[in-house]
């Protein structure tokens, strides 16, 4: 039986831009090793599946080599793919079950705005040589900072980041995901650059990042004071994130895990067809 694949463009508002991400919509789930060998095939940095259940769809992501737990751009990819297929009205709410718990993505003209659980760093005095030496920029270094998933590096300025070359094999070797690398933005029209790593996970260099932007967010929200911010990732293809920064309550600290992170970015259909599987 074909499956229904499309591949969008996410975090642009035109074509061969932002970054692409292939969308499945099955009517029920597949083996998890033919979603592997379908993100494999597909070579895209994610791919996504959806199926239908109770209150929403199951959504999950692929990149060419392992299964993720969350993904912004391709997330955002599959509720472009929900509404402008008509598997739901512009009015309504998309809600996904994923490995991270419940996401929802609501449409607000051209743009669609996902809610999610913001992934703050903690800043530490400690930069290890093998970070040093991946990136190839000891002296440009102004903070560094983690958590479990990524390190997020903060450089001088924004040309240092535009002409970054990192030795990708180095960095697969650090104990994390990926690097977050970034810089406050040369450009009135953007409040902060970065590029995203992650060779770890089969992806050099990552054109646009949605869940990097996780936790880039309550970062400079805490040394810009801004909740609300307009960023641009300095990949090759490019892209813009518009990020808000929503605290639950007044007890709850600027950078808490408790927060939720509201992305927002446009996307563009670039490609349909079926994918023939066994």
């Amino acid at each position: 039986m074909p499956l229904k694949i499309i591949q969008v463009d996410a975090f642009t508002d035109r074509p061969f831009a932002g970054n692409p991400a292939a969308v499945c919509v099955m009517d029920e789930p597949i083996e998890e090793s033919l979603m592997q060998a379908i993100a494999a095939e597909m070579n895209l940095s994610e791919t996504a599946f959806l199926s239908p259940i109770e209150d929403g769809y199951s959504l999950r992501w692929f990149t060419p080599a392992t299964e993720v737990d969350l993904c912004g751009h391709a997330t955002l990819a599959s509720a472009h793919v929900l509404w402008s297929e008509g598997y739901l009205v512009s009015a309504e709410v998309a809600r996904f079950k994923t490995k991270s718990g419940w996401l929802s993505a609501t449409k607000k003209g051209s743009w669609i705005e996902m809610d999610f659980p913001a992934q703050p760093v903690t800043v530490t005095s400690y930069v290890a040589p093998e970070l040093i030496k991946s990136l190839c920029c000891g002296g440009d270094i102004r903070t560094v900072a983690r958590n479990d998933i990524n390190y997020l590096i903060e450089l001088r300025s924004e040309e240092v980041l535009r002409t970054l070359a990192p030795d990708f094999e180095a960095v697969r070797k650090l104990p994390v995901h990926g690097v977050i690398v970034t810089a406050t933005a040369d450009s009135d029209e953007y409040d902060f650059v970065s590029r995203y790593f992650a060779p770890a996970v089969g992806i050099n260099e990552d054109p646009v990042t949605g869940s990097a932007h996780t936790s880039l967010a309550p970062y400079w929200q805490e040394k810009l004071g801004k909740s609300n911010m307009t960023a641009q990732q300095l990949s090759k293809r490019g892209g813009t994130v518009r990020v808000q920064c929503k605290v639950p309550d007044s007890n709850t600290a600027p950078v808490s895990s408790e927060n939720r992170i509201l992305l927002s970015g446009q996307a563009v259909t670039t490609l349909e067809g079926d994918f023939l599987s066994p």
